[in-house]
């Protein structure tokens, strides 16, 4: 089987192409940069950006599928401004469904995100929601799925909680209360790879999460004594936190902004986590404590870690 991967050299996609490559699959990762590294010699990759159908028409001939993972990052403001999530989330989709379709593959993995709304109360969410649509509007068959925060080795949440926090104490929006349920990389990476393979998982929405729910009070305590430093937290009301970033939401240099605040007011919990269609059980899922090496650790679990 021939598989694209968008965003083929990204914190995701590096993971993804090694998997398929590993089962056996032909792989070419598409970027707009793309490097070797993380990438086996028999990946191919090719220079495409999403936003510039001309540059990644002639990617998708001789295709069977694509994966479709460029996205910008909900935890961090774009540098482009709120509106770079209409341009990649959005017309950057339409952009490859149009390329499938015109080479007629058999069908499109999407990565979108939990609370996908084209009418969510986020920039973020409201183009991923948009770009579900286009998807299952496509002339072809779909697999979409929603993942709860990712982690793993090069990934932002770490790096995002401890930007968001400081150790021994500090403030946190509404107390850090927002909930996650986060999935390691690794593993979402695995039910990825087996959606391309296996079209029983065609026009199907997935709802992803990790073994646990943990508010962001709980990650920023697990972050620090992961480095052997205790950390207590105090609540800052949503509405002062939403005030301060938005006096500051002009400014280059401050990493985040309205939109950031307001996605700290939605939990990122699946309502059913669908883990279970692709053989899993909750309870055999890496924990973000695993991860940073202050859980046990199965066997298994062991590549990517922390430590």
């Amino acid at each position: 089987m021939d598989v694209l991967v968008t965003g083929g050299t990204g914190f995701i996609g590096t993971a993804l192409c090694r998997e398929l490559d590993e089962r056996g699959q032909d792989v070419t990762a598409l970027s707009r940069s793309p490097t070797d590294d993380g990438l086996p010699s028999s990946v191919e990759t090719v220079v495409g950006d999403v936003t510039d159908y001309d540059s990644i028409e002639s990617a998708l001939d001789g295709v069977d599928i694509v994966v479709n993972l460029v996205a910008l990052s909900p935890l961090f403001k774009p540098s482009g401004g709120d509106e770079m999530h209409e341009a990649i989330h959005v017309r950057g989709t339409e952009n490859v469904v149009r390329a499938a379709e015109k080479h007629d593959l058999d069908a499109v993995v999407q990565l979108s995100a939990l609370g996908a709304d084209p009418e969510g109360p986020t920039a973020y969410i409201r183009s991923k929601g948009r770009a579900e649509g286009i998807v299952r509007d496509a002339d072809l068959e779909w697999t979409i799925f929603r993942p709860s925060v990712v982690f793993g080795e090069g990934g932002e949440f770490v790096r995002f909680t401890k930007m968001l926090t400081t150790p021994y104490v500090t403030a946190l929006p509404g107390g850090g209360k927002t909930r996650f349920q986060p999935i390691y990389r690794g593993e979402l990476v695995d039910m990825l790879a087996t959606a391309v393979e296996d079209d029983s998982h065609r026009n199907e929405v997935y709802e992803i999460g990790g073994p646990e729910v943990l508010s962001l009070a709980d990650v920023t305590e697990l972050v620090y004594r992961a480095e052997g430093r205790s950390v207590s937290v105090f609540s800052v009301p949503m509405s002062l936190a939403g005030l301060g970033l938005s006096l500051a939401d002009p400014l280059p240099f401050v990493p985040f902004g309205t939109d950031q605040i307001r996605s700290l007011r939605l939990d990122n919990v699946p309502a059913n986590n669908d883990v279970d269609a692709f053989d899993r059980a909750e309870s055999s899922l890496t924990s973000l404590g695993e991860f940073l090496g202050i859980e046990k650790t199965t066997p298994d679990d062991s590549t990517d870690r922390a430590d």
